[in-house]
């Protein structure tokens, strides 16, 4: 190996940027577009004071402060105003998912692939592959900072200025540096690509579940959850660059940390190490399903456990929405007629159907990614031990299809039951379960057919197989952006979340559910033949 322990970082960054740059615009051009277009709209869904003093009512509610943070805004209040309120939290969760995928993709993943290997053999110095991800990090999330501001600026968004837009822009690019750093170190404990973006995302929703309890419960505790940093900069209410200084900060010990950690680990081992396992397989490892289950019982065990305790957040707030219609005028005429005379359960269910539409979209991660692994593994070789015994690759195929199915059915359920279980704990007269489980029945069939487009995918053209995960991604951006922006129906439809009625408010449309589980069993069946025919990625 060089001597020089950062030898050639340079071009090992060049490659990365030629191998990711597509990836990178796409994210870049997502979040500017999304950013910029909703900007130029503000200005007229909130273009009087009436309506703005309309949703400033809603922004204050429980409910939304614990789905957005806070509003910070004071009278007169100015379409700059709502926007800051609505954007920053959602805007910041994915400027930290991006960063957790390149900062992965850039370091524990190279390391799986043996390219790191391959690269340490020639002239490279051992910690010029970190240092290029993390300049990669740098430049990434420096570009989305820029191209977001200039965004704000041309879209001219009334009571917006120079300083709210740099700060925003700046801010995200902080924000999203912080969770990118916490990744990069993730990838240093990891044994493995998978295991790192796990736990990465799992410091993500912790964070994240933490800002939504203080904000709701404990305000003056946000500032020590680090999530609730993005709204405590106040963008058009304040414009506090403090909160940018509190990322930077967290950002250098981050690497402070993670860089010793890259020299005193092996090359392709994680700091964290797996135990030995047994000398002789169990009875249960008696085929492919059980294998699998075997080696994703951890990651499943996580997430319905995690959804189930997100679900228990957003259900712990239900007791208090009710009150809003007797002590806020506002609030009470404008939930008139049979919402406003039914109480807190009419809107319990009205909020519960949104959040559960939410669930749906983020239930389909686990079951995309247990899918997504068959391919995965059959490139790494993986696979090929099975493919000499006397397995069929339909059998294969189906086995990976149905755990995705089942991991997703099983958090949507935990994530409903969560929701609906301290729901009734917290209000006054409880809501049937049967009821709020119409959401999961009314939005299963929506799963299914994500997960048969991607098997679809898988079993087609496996080299473009993450193409699935514009779906999700656009599912909520759909549903919750076009919520707020009164988008029109057919924009949602363009996902198959966007096809369900509104349950549980409303039973659940038998007809919708027949066609789309047809649907997701005819993918299904296309996807299974049509990998049975192709050729398989052998190492």
């Amino acid at each position: 190996m060089h001597n020089n322990s950062f030898a050639n970082a340079g071009a090992i960054l060049r490659i990365n940027l030629r191998n990711d740059w597509l990836k990178i615009v796409l994210w870049i051009l997502g979040m500017v577009g999304l950013m910029a277009i909703a900007a130029a709209k503000f200005g007229d869904l909130y273009g009087t004071q009436a309506a703005m003093q309309s949703i400033v009512v809603t922004l204050k509610t429980p409910s939304m402060v614990a789905l957005l943070g806070p509003f910070f805004g004071t009278e007169p209040y100015e379409s700059a105003m709502i926007y800051g309120s609505e954007m920053t939290v959602f805007m910041g969760l994915f400027a930290a998912m991006m960063n957790i995928h390149i900062a992965v993709g850039a370091t524990r993943a190279q390391e799986d692939r043996g390219t790191v290997e391959l690269m340490l053999s020639r002239a490279t110095g051992r910690q010029s592959p970190l240092i290029a991800g993390i300049v990669e990090l740098v430049i990434v999330n420096l570009a989305a900072g820029i191209l977001e501001s200039l965004g704000l600026t041309v879209a001219g968004m009334p009571g917006s200025d120079a300083s709210g837009n740099w700060l925003f822009g700046m801010a995200l690019a902080a924000f999203g540096m912080m969770f990118g750093t916490f990744a990069l170190l993730m990838s240093q404990l990891a044994s493995s690509a998978r295991g790192a973006t796990m736990l990465s995302y799992i410091i993500l929703a912790v964070l994240f579940v933490a800002r939504m309890s203080t904000d709701v419960q404990k305000p003056q505790w946000t500032q020590w959850t680090l999530y609730g940093w993005i709204e405590l900069i106040k963008p058009y209410m304040g414009n506090d660059w403090m909160p940018v200084l509190w990322m930077s900060v967290v950002c250098l010990a981050a690497l402070a940390i993670t860089i010793p950690l890259a020299s005193a680990k092996d090359l392709g081992a994680g700091l964290v190490t797996a135990k030995p396992g047994r000398t002789t397989a169990s009875v249960f490892l008696r085929g492919p399903l059980s294998l699998l289950a075997r080696l994703e019982r951890v990651s499943a065990l996580i997430w319905v456990l995690g959804m189930f305790l997100l679900g228990a957040s957003y259900g712990s707030i239900f007791g208090t929405i009710g009150d809003l219609v007797s002590t806020d005028g506002v609030l009470g005429n404008f939930l008139a007629g049979t919402v406003k005379d039914s109480g807190n359960q009419a809107i319990v269910l009205s909020l519960s159907g949104t959040l559960t539409s939410i669930f749906a979209v983020v239930v389909s991660i686990p079951a995309i990614l247990a899918i997504l692994r068959l391919n995965a593994d059959e490139s790494k070789g993986y696979m090929e031990m099975f493919h000499v015994k006397r397995v069929s690759r339909r059998r294969v195929f189906l086995v990976f299809l149905a755990f995705g199915a089942v991991i997703g059915t099983v958090c949507l359920a935990a994530a409903v039951l969560g929701m609906g279980i301290v729901g009734n704990q917290a209000m006054k007269q409880p809501i049937s379960l049967a009821i709020f489980m119409r959401g999961f029945v009314g939005f299963w069939p929506a799963v299914m057919v994500v997960c048969g487009l991607a098997a679809l995918l898988s079993g087609i053209i496996p080299r473009f197989q993450k193409v699935i995960w514009i779906i999700p991604l656009y599912g909520f951006m759909s549903l919750y952006i076009g919520g707020l922006m009164n988008l029109p129906k057919w924009t949602q439809r363009l996902s198959p979340y966007g096809w369900v009625n509104s349950v549980p408010t409303d039973g659940v449309n038998s007809t919708t559910f027949a066609w789309m589980t047809a649907l997701s069993l005819f993918l299904a069946v296309a996807a299974t033949e049509l990998y049975r025919r192709r050729d398989l990625q052998l190492r």
